[in-house]
């Protein structure tokens, strides 16, 4: 293991290394070789084949040094597949990062004062073999080899998850300088070095995405990066679909059968007699629009207990629920509806960015059984909900509501929509929620009610958020506190809210920024303050109904003291993040009457791809007096107002007399020494909100 005392001065030895050098060096730090890989390596390939090609970069970079030795290669002793994993520090017993490494034998010292050529040579080598572009790796080296079975890290929490994500929407490049810096604890120099000697074009474009990535997620970025979640030494195995498995198997068989058959009919009737024998089964491609993906029989159906031991917690560890799930007849019915082959046509709707087209596999059978008058059948293929609706009585329309559900996960594959009906709504809560409870959002200091489910997951009436009597009055909101079972990691509570569609919105909130703290992340809502700061928010979800949204963050970007002593005011950014990927954002400030800024619509602002915000508006003391205000996220360090208003302050906030009117453009100024534009509205007296790009 790596020292962590950054005196590595080169990135890759000059020398390539002996044999013995470089095979003592791998063994040493295969875990963190393998590691280093596995990070640097595309997501796209998912986390069973970045597993095996980790091992098999890291495995093939032994040889290479050791050909390029001397005449001693033929003695090179090749390393058993993923054996070494057990001879190095993995996450489950690695020793502190900070103490020195000690290996038994005279000849080894206690503590190494600099780092070996070898190492360096072998880290060199594994990063220009995980840059490579993603068509490299179509085929894979014969080891390691897996057949059978899925090999994956072992899942960590929500902030592991979270790094995940981010990572995964970076290149590779700066994948690379980030773990370099963090885990090999190599010097900016050194990174900029062994990037460029990699054939990257712009290594120090790296290493500044690299950067942000740290600021992002805070000092402990290292202690997320040495977890399970990304050791593809501490792996789990999960045994591939065997039912798709045996059926392919029996195919295979079939097939050969009939491939003998034919031949054996060549050679006894001829040609005549080959061009009559069968050309093997038809249909059994799984295509958009065969046969096999409208086939109730050939629908896929999760155990029960899946869920309880994978590392992917979302719809795909769903087990088949309600009364009907094997009436043949109704699953027919509802794959046929989704297919457009329903003898009296369904009525299909779709929420925005989600496709109507047939399923192009076997999907997934989630629920079916009786709620309330309606017959339902919930389906999922990988990237959909399909919920499939039928009067009981044959008395009404049949309807198929479509919504994406693609890249779903402990919290926003919790809860489906089942049924909805004058006395509320039922929802379907998935296999892995413990305890389910209603809440009124703009009642935070009350508790919530407890919210009763039958066997199968299927709940009482939620009621319908009430009407406002007056039309500038707030909605009342409600929202489903859930709270996850302790048989998986994610052991937590949390908050979801109805906006009409098949899945419930997740609700989450940032504090503000503290005094010399670290730029905060988002977390759950369901504390003191979470419900006290969305008790403020509630009404602006009644917006956001019908939008397609997953996820709603509320968060409170900067505080501002008040002119004239007339208090605080709280400055928020709400975003609204959709299944296809967009963004919603509306920026506002709280005195403690709620005043929208500005709203912008497809954007990263205020997310962790647009961590810089500054938005502005007027504001009326009690006094009578006008001002403007403005404020902007942790990293501004000064703010200039031009235009209606002009003045300019230092630090995130600026506070000015306006004496004239109009609009107003603002700029701030970040610390690295870049602009930032602002977002501002002209009119503190409009009710509305007002969309500025």
């Amino acid at each position: 293991m790596p020292s962590r005392h950054t005196t590595h001065d080169t990135p890759i030895s000059g020398r390539r290394p002996a044999r013995e050098a470089a095979e003592a060096a791998l063994v040493e730090n295969y875990s963190g070789l393998v590691r280093l890989a596995y990070l640097i390596l595309p997501p796209a390939l998912g986390r069973h084949r970045r597993v095996l090609t980790a091992h098999a970069l890291v495995q093939r970079a032994l040889p290479a040094a050791a050909r390029r030795s001397g005449p001693e290669t033929s003695r090179t002793r090749t390393a058993h597949p993923m054996s070494p994993c057990a001879a190095s520090p993995n996450a489950a017993d690695a020793p502190d990062p900070g103490s020195p490494t000690v290996l038994s034998g005279p000849s080894v010292p206690g503590q190494r004062r600099a780092e070996r050529p070898a190492h360096s040579w072998l880290r060199a080598t594994v990063v220009r073999a995980a840059l490579r572009p993603p068509r490299r790796y179509a085929v894979l080296v014969p080891l390691p080899l897996v057949l059978g079975l899925r090999l994956f890290p072992r899942a960590g929490g929500s902030e592991e998850l979270a790094l995940d994500r981010a990572l995964a929407g970076a290149p590779p490049e700066v994948r690379a300088a980030l773990a370099l810096r963090t885990l090999e604890h190599l010097t900016e120099d050194a990174v900029v070095r062994l990037l460029a000697s990699a054939g990257v074009p712009e290594p120090s474009t790296a290493l500044r995405g690299a950067g942000r990535l740290v600021a992002a997620h805070g000092a402990d970025i290292e202690r997320l990066l040495r977890s399970a979640e990304f050791d593809p030494c501490t792996v789990q195995t999960r045994p591939t679909d065997l039912l798709r498995r045996g059926r392919r198997g029996r195919l295979a068989a079939l097939a050969g059968a009939l491939l003998l058959a034919a031949a054996a009919t060549v050679a006894t009737g001829g040609l005549r007699s080959a061009d009559r024998a069968p050309a093997g089964p038809v249909g059994t491609t799984s295509g958009a629009g065969s046969p096999s993906a409208l086939d109730p029989a050939a629908l896929v159906r999760a155990p029960a207990d899946r869920w309880a031991d994978t590392a992917r917690v979302d719809f795909t560890v769903w087990p088949a629920r309600g009364s009907r799930t094997g009436d043949t007849a109704l699953l027919g019915r509802a794959l046929s509806a989704w297919g457009h082959r329903a003898d009296g046509g369904a009525r299909v709707t779709t929420t925005p960015g989600t496709p109507a087209t047939p399923p192009a596999d076997p999907p997934r059978l989630l629920f079916a059984g009786t709620v309330d008058d309606t017959t339902v059948v919930l389906l999922h293929d990988g990237r959909r909900l399909a919920r499939y609706a039928e009067p009981r009585d044959g008395r009404g329309p049949v309807t198929v509501g479509l919504a994406r559900a693609d890249d779903a996960d402990v919290t926003t594959g919790a809860a489906v929509v089942v049924g909805r009906t004058g006395a509320g709504t039922r929802f379907l809560l998935a296999p892995w929620i413990a305890g389910a409870g209603v809440r009124d959002l703009g009642s935070p200091g009350t508790a919530a009610r407890p919210l009763e489910a039958d066997p199968d997951g299927v709940t009482a009436p939620v009621p319908h958020d009430a009407a406002p009597a007056a039309a500038a009055a707030c909605p009342r909101t409600t929202a489903l506190q859930l709270r996850s079972s302790p048989r998986i990691v994610e052991d937590h509570a949390f908050l979801l809210a109805d906006l009409g569609e098949l899945t419930p919105v997740h609700l989450t909130w940032t504090p503000p920024p503290g005094a010399g703290a670290p730029a905060r992340a988002p977390r759950e809502a369901t504390g003191t303050r979470g419900l006290a700061a969305w008790a403020r928010s509630a009404c602006s979800l009644a917006g956001l109904h019908g939008a397609g949204v997953r996820s709603v963050n509320r968060w409170e970007y900067a505080e501002q003291a008040l002119p004239e002593r007339a208090g605080r005011a709280v400055w928020v950014c709400t975003r609204a993040d959709t299944w296809e990927g967009g963004g919603r954002v509306a920026l506002s400030f709280e005195t403690p009457a709620r005043r929208r800024v500005a709203e912008v619509t497809n954007t990263a602002a205020c997310s962790r791809f647009g961590q810089h915000v500054l938005a502005g508006g007027y504001w009326t003391a009690p006094s009578g007096t006008r001002y403007l205000l403005a404020a902007g996220s942790r990293h501004v360090v000064g703010v200039t107002a031009g235009g209606a208003v002009s003045a300019t302050g230092r630090g995130p906030v600026l506070a000015a007399k306006a004496d004239g009117e109009g609009p107003v453009r603002l700029s701030g100024r970040l610390a690295d020494g870049s602009d930032l534009p602002g977002l501002t509205a002209t009119d503190d007296a409009a009710p509305g909100p007002r969309s500025t790009t």
